[in-house]
């Protein structure tokens, strides 16, 4: 860590000296510009490993140096343009701007073209290039120009650096995204392994088919040269009664091939206005990108519905949202899993589209015997009059009704400190989540 932090210094006092180089050709203290070689020590860094897989150019490493150094030296720009221009006064070739809670100036494209190029028309143009949606800088969302108003000069955006690239290359790591109204989506995990998730056969036999993918796509599409015939990511459908496991599917299988599972909240996700959902969608997607984070829709037919007639300006923007949704699950590159109660809730565009489509059905008697069986901690003791497959031919419960069940006697025999759970006490549980669920009794 202290190699890395001694590489950045190196190369943010590289990066002086070629600013200061193209200031002495502004004042004339120089004739001509020159960039020094740059060196910095071998290590297994971020700002080896940008370097390593990228290879910038002079002019590409200049750009992404001036978007990284405000994070590191907070008046780098100033302490700069003071030391030259000790008078004060206007220099509106450099570039630059202030922000609202940051005090020292900001790089903008501008500043990029002054350092770069001087006057020299045809290399600012080529620092225009760098610097536009065509550039590998803005493809791997790496660093872009902020838009400005309409009618201003498009250099005149700042330098804008993905956080995460500046994370990577100062702590080493990148952190999990905050839930919130910019990431509508919550990291889930579970202590739960695949022998506590009980499922029928065939859905058990589906699940590993997305295992497979998951462990040997990089080999289908890179080794074996299937990327130009076959879509990167890969969209399963689960679909199924509330409480028999999607959830759970899918937390495990990020747990067990060492995913990120995040769930989406549509509710944040979904906006009444008139383009909000798409740029909520895009703010997901391009977080998400290259992360191989599997993304997880709960009540997916909420926004991956059925489209409509269209009758009113409204359905005419539905139908928009729904063919967006559309386009951006299938260019994901990592695991989609949309899960809803009934499968017909589903628009059939988006079937079509699925690799796979999981039924989770309600639990038949043998699952449900299995369930039980495991579902009390060891610390209780369960009834003699307690016949678990009576029990599970009797009552029709999905796996979460069960778990809440067993949740509620066991804190009952806590209570009243038998640490028995017996028939009595089991049925009344039961008749409980019955009523809960909005079931005859």
């Amino acid at each position: 860590m202290k190699q890395n932090s001694t590489n950045l210094q190196l190369v943010i006092d590289w990066l002086k000296k070629v600013i200061e180089n193209r200031l002495d050709v502004r004042l004339g203290r120089a004739k001509e510009f020159e960039g020094d070689p740059l060196e910095f020590y071998p290590e297994d860094s971020g700002l080896a490993k940008f370097i390593a897989t990228y290879q910038p150019s002079f002019e590409e490493f200049v750009v992404f140096m001036l978007a990284l150094t405000p994070h590191l030296k907070s008046d780098f720009l100033g302490k700069l343009i003071a030391e030259h221009f000790p008078e004060g006064g206007d220099f509106p070739e450099f570039g630059g701007v202030k922000a609202t809670n940051h005090r020292g100036i900001l790089p903008t494209g501008e500043t990029a073209q002054f350092i770069i190029a001087g006057d020299d028309l045809e290399r600012r143009i080529e620092v225009q290039r760098i610097l536009s949606s065509e550039h590998w800088f803005a493809k791997k969302h790496i660093l872009w120009l902020e838009p400005v108003r309409e009618g201003e000069p498009i250099m005149s955006g700042r330098l804008i650096l993905n956080p995460e690239i500046v994370e990577q290359l100062t702590t080493g790591t990148v952190s999990r995204p905050r839930f919130g109204i910019e990431f509508p989506a919550e990291y889930i995990e579970t202590g739960m392994a695949w022998d506590d998730l009980v499922l029928h056969p065939n859905t058990l036999l589906q699940i590993r088919e997305i295992e497979n993918w998951i462990t040997h796509n990089d080999t289908l599409l890179h080794e074996w040269g299937m990327q130009k015939k076959i879509k990167p990511g890969y969209r399963a459908l689960f679909y199924g009664p509330p409480g028999t496991g999607k959830t759970l599917t899918a937390t495990l299988l990020g747990k067990y091939t060492g995913k990120d599972v995040f769930r989406i909240d549509l509710s944040r996700v979904v906006s009444k206005y008139i383009g909000e959902t798409e740029k909520n969608l895009s703010r997901l997607f391009d977080k998400a990108e290259n992360k191989n984070w599997i993304l997880f829709f709960d009540e997916a037919d909420v926004l991956f519905g059925k489209r409509t007639d269209i009758r009113d300006a409204h359905d005419k923007y539905a139908n928009q949202e729904v063919a967006y949704l559309l386009q951006r699950v299938e260019g994901y590159n990592g695991l989609v899993i949309l899960a809803t109660n009934q499968r017909g809730n589903v628009d059939d565009a988006f079937v079509r589209r699925f690799q796979n489509i999981i039924h989770f059905p309600m639990p038949r008697p043998e699952e449900r015997y299995e369930i039980w069986r495991r579902a009390f901690p060891p610390q209780i003791k369960i009834g003699e009059e307690i016949d678990w497959r009576h029990v599970s031919v009797r009552f029709e419960l999905a796996g979460a009704s069960i778990m809440n069940v067993t949740h509620y006697c066991s804190l009952e025999a806590l209570a009243d400190k038998s640490g028995v759970v017996g028939l009595k006490r089991l049925e009344s549980a039961i008749m409980r989540e019955y009523i809960k669920e909005g079931k005859v009794v």
